[in-house]
């Protein structure tokens, strides 16, 4: 690999300029692309062939209802009044929504033939329906509802808005993370010296998150996506954008400290960590395109999305950035730098001092980082997840929420819906009512609403209890063994809590097969890079630290509660379905970066006749600053998306935060040295059996026999 990136560095080199164009002009046809032909995305999660699911899809069939996005306009009278005192004031803001631009109905609380009111007539609401699908309806509508509904609070009534049609697609690029972005220029600034080459660093990082979320704008135009995946996507490329092309830039300013002339730097510098980038994008997509193996096409999305953009990043760090490299030529340096003579870059103390420590102490730092990350993790044991998010606290949404749990009850917004099929479906219905209105947890059981052709009928069930508790997801298993044996036809239980119910249900099947296949695949490609048996075993044990320190600090902050003021937290509650599975997979190929570029360092003084300690030492010496510079980095990167990050990705923004910084600072720079210095040479045994398998090369080793065989061979004179 590393001649064949070498060569593929100098063909950078020579074709700097049509190299930087071709890039160019590949940003500017996916812009041109996502504006011509993008669409929206959508924030609905489900899994086709569920049984949740499949219901939906047959109630849109039969019913025609539920494709499109629906308002709960939610009225309350002042205390001690009821509803029908402000008629005028309900039947104004009723005739104000229908001469909505997009509105194709909206229903009165106070229509005698489908009165939406509760049982002490205080609290009401009017649903309003639009022409689009949920994530469609725009900025625009959803100011002009706001301007009704202001309407109706100056006569007097509490007013407040809550359903599909107020959900706001998210969107990239807010203050915060622009701060995280801020701070990884700081770090590149700090680490090169130059602040002309941090910001190249960062330029060609962005252009790379810029095509990969462009090119997801211009799929959505063709398939309905989350609106989840272009922030992960974007998120990911940032962070390892940036840190690909600081290792491609590091190496390359070493190269030329040495004496090298700028296209051997380039060419070198691409050839080993090249070698690094591509190996350790790899790893990455693995993990991402693994998530496949769930089997739910919201999730295969987001993991084929944004390791899609990982490759967009590799490609651009060893070849656009080679391209830059080759037009800055020595102005990389800083100008003591350039104006000294050439030498290999000096030991850091701290990092020599910390190397030094860990590998003098080596059980101790084992036993302690260990110790530490295992109480972090214990919070796991408690982990709940859903699907069911809570709207952001203070919103006009959650006032809504309140309202009509307080008028109507809290499992009033997440019912359940049973969908009866067969012929005579409605009077199966009705007979299966009575047994339904018996089981715990049921407050209300709603009459039978008949399809027009009779062979399907819908029930709501209303729960005592709110839509993400235990007790509502106990109910619909408890429905679910009710109906099971129905006479004359099927049931199907579904709504929000069903749907998230499947959900985690396929995702605890299918985590223990993705972690199998994942984890194997890249121990595979692991033992490939280092020909070794025991150094990959160390790194995947390790990451299992990392995933458990991760996640418990989550739970502990989002679940419980503890410091949630510092990442801005507006209620607590289970963890999005989406959160483990997400952060296992996207933290096993980061881990699995840094375990590369540090131990291969190890490997190269080791393979260069280093002893174990020594090898260990110097390796650390060389590749952990340059690892502390892209751990702050990837994680300011990450925790820019948390203070206002939309709800999905606030929890896995912080929880992949806090695994970069435990992975980087305490697997790999301190329980890894450890452990390596415990093993000693057996860390590099790899059994006889295994010795024909092919060698990746991402030291550049052979780089270096090939320049050695160039100085011996003699030269013809004449």
């Amino acid at each position: 690999m590393a001649k064949l990136l070498y060569k593929l560095g100098m063909g950078t080199y020579r074709r700097r300029l049509p190299v930087v164009l071709i890039w160019l002009l590949v940003l500017i046809g996916t812009g041109v692309g996502a504006f011509t032909l993008g669409g929206e995305t959508s924030n609905s999660m489900s899994i086709p062939g569920q049984e949740s699911t499949t219901a939906l899809e047959r109630i849109q069939e039969k019913f025609g209802s539920g494709e499109t996005a629906s308002a709960r306009v939610v009225v309350q009278a002042p205390d001690g009044q009821k509803l029908p005192q402000h008629i005028k004031a309900i039947t104004d803001l009723v005739a104000d929504e229908s001469a909505l631009k997009g509105v194709r109905s909206a229903t009165n609380p106070l229509d005698p033939a489908a009165p939406s009111v509760n049982a002490d007539v205080n609290v009401g609401y009017s649903t309003v329906t639009y022409d689009v699908k949920p994530g469609e309806v725009t900025d625009e509508q959803r100011a002009e509802l706001t301007k009704a509904v202001d309407k109706a609070r100056a006569a007097g009534l509490t007013v407040e808005v809550t359903g599909t049609a107020m959900q706001e697609t998210p969107h990239v690029g807010g203050p915060t993370e622009a701060i995280g972005v801020v701070l990884a220029l700081v770090v590149l600034a700090l680490t090169y010296g130059s602040l002309v080459t941090a910001g190249m660093n960062l330029l060609s990082a962005g252009i790379g998150v810029g095509i990969g979320t462009l090119g997801i704008t211009i799929v959505s135009g063709f398939m309905d996506l989350q609106s989840t995946t272009p922030i992960l996507a974007s998120m990911l490329g940032l962070a390892v954008g940036i840190d690909y092309a600081l290792f491609i830039i590091n190496r390359y300013r070493q190269e030329l400290r040495r004496g090298s002339d700028v296209g051997h730097a380039v060419a070198t510098a691409v050839g080993t960590a090249g070698s690094a980038v591509v190996t350790a994008g790899l790893t990455v997509v693995i993990a991402l395109v693994g998530l496949a193996i769930a089997g739910i096409p919201f999730l295969t999305q987001m993991g084929v999305s944004a390791a899609a953009t990982i490759v967009v990043s590799v490609l651009i760090a060893i070849t656009l950035v080679p391209a830059v490299l080759s037009l800055l030529g020595r102005r990389v340096l800083t100008r003591k730098e350039r104006a000294a003579a050439a030498s290999e870059p000096k030991d850091r103390g701290v990092i020599r001092a910390w190397g030094g420590a860990i590998t003098r102490n080596r059980v101790l730092a084992l036993l302690l980082s260990v110790v530490a990350l295992g109480i972090v993790a214990i919070p796991v044991a408690s982990m709940d997840t859903t699907l069911i998010q809570k709207p952001p606290a203070g919103s006009t949404q959650e006032r809504a929420d309140q309202i009509l749990a307080k008028g109507f009850g809290e499992g009033f917004n997440g019912p359940i819906i049973v969908l009866f099929e067969g012929e005579g479906a409605g009077a199966t219905a009705t007979e299966a009512s009575k047994p339904i209105a018996k089981l715990s947890d049921v407050a209300l059981v709603t009459p039978a609403q008949p399809s027009q052709d009779g062979k399907s009928a819908l029930v709501t069930v209303i729960p005592k209890s709110g839509p993400d508790t235990v007790e509502t997801e106990k109910l619909v298993a408890d429905l679910r063994a009710e109906l099971s044996g129905v006479e004359g036809g099927k049931a199907y239980v579904t709504g929000a809590t069903a749907v998230s119910v499947d959900v985690a249900t396929s995702l605890d099947k299918a985590l223990p097969i993705y972690l199998a296949v994942v984890v194997g695949l890249a121990l595979v490609l692991l033992v490939l890079v280092f020909r070794s048996l025991l150094v990959p075993l160390v790194g995947v044990l390790g990451f299992l630290l990392t995933i458990g320190a991760s996640l418990g600090a989550t739970v502990a902050v989002f679940q419980w509660g503890w410091l949630a003021g510092a990442v801005n937290l507006d209620s607590t509650g289970p963890l999005i379905s989406l959160t483990p599975i997400l952060v296992i997979g996207i933290l096993f190929g980061l881990a699995m970066d840094y375990q590369i570029f540090l131990v291969s360092r190890m490997h190269e003084a080791h393979h260069r006749g280093a002893k174990p300690i020594e090898a260990i030492t110097t390796g650390f010496r060389q590749a952990a600053p340059v690892v502390v510079a892209a751990a702050l980095i990837m994680f300011s990167v990450f925790a820019g998306f948390v203070p206002a990050g939309e709800a999905t990705v606030k929890s896995i923004a912080f929880a992949l935060a806090v695994g970069i910084f435990v992975d980087a600072f305490v697997v790999r720079m301190v329980l890894v040295p450890a452990a390596l210095a415990l093993l000693g040479e057996r860390a590099w045994w790899l059994p006889k059996s295994l010795r024909w398998l092919p060698e990746l090369d991402v030291e550049g080793t052979a780089l270096d026999e090939t320049e050695k065989k160039d100085k011996l061979e003699p030269v013809s004179v004449g």
